[in-house]
């Protein structure tokens, strides 16, 4: 059976174009979107079709950024899809994974899917690295500043205070009062 999918994403846009052409591609039921973004997870149409499909179905669609709009989402709700023994087809690009050529260019997009997002893995790790050697803190806040740490160590130190005295003053756990002070300790005071 033929699933066919049709998404816009304003109230503005008309869907008579993409319904047309997957009622000619033998659909024989047809799932729609109106205002949802391609890029949004929760679209109440595609969830109906994908939960409607079956082993031996085909999802139609009219045109691949209809289904998603980032390569690596397409690729996994492909991939989801051929795992579950389901065809899908792209009317406008000519895709069909039912067929060898159609898994092969399947194929191809995964694999530049993939290339995306190391080269996004790549330029985030260089972006960090960037950041650190310009002494910028990476990841959350710390919760305790120079200033408290440096206070809680010589109250510590000298005895007058406790650790753990310390990390209920501050409103901290004992053992991030801890890692602090070695931090501390081991970056020379810097926070």
């Amino acid at each position: 059976m033929n699933i066919g999918y049709a998404r816009v994403s304003t109230e503005e846009q008309n869907l008579e174009l993409q319904l047309h052409a997957l009622s000619g591609a033998g659909c024989d039921s047809i799932y729609e979107d109106h205002g949802v973004s391609g890029a949004a997870f929760n679209r109440p149409g595609l969830r109906e079709a994908l939960a409607r499909i079956e082993r031996g179905d085909v999802l139609v669609v009219w045109k691949l950024d209809r289904l998603g709009r980032s390569l690596p989402h397409l690729v996994e709700v492909i991939n989801s899809l051929r795992r579950r023994g389901v065809g899908f087809r792209s009317l406008q690009e000519q895709i069909d994974t039912t067929s060898a050529g159609g898994r092969f260019y399947l194929h191809i997009l995964a694999a530049l899917a993939e290339f995306e997002r190391e080269l996004i893995s790549e330029r985030t790790r260089a972006g960090m690295a960037s950041a650190r050697r310009r002494g910028k803190h990476i990841g959350r806040p710390r919760k305790l500043t120079p200033y408290q740490v440096d206070h809680a160590r010589t109250l510590i130190d000298s005895g007058q205070e406790t650790r753990a005295a310390m990390a209920e003053l501050f409103g901290v756990d004992v053992a991030t009062l801890r890692r602090a002070l070695r931090r501390n300790l081991v970056g020379g005071g810097a926070g």
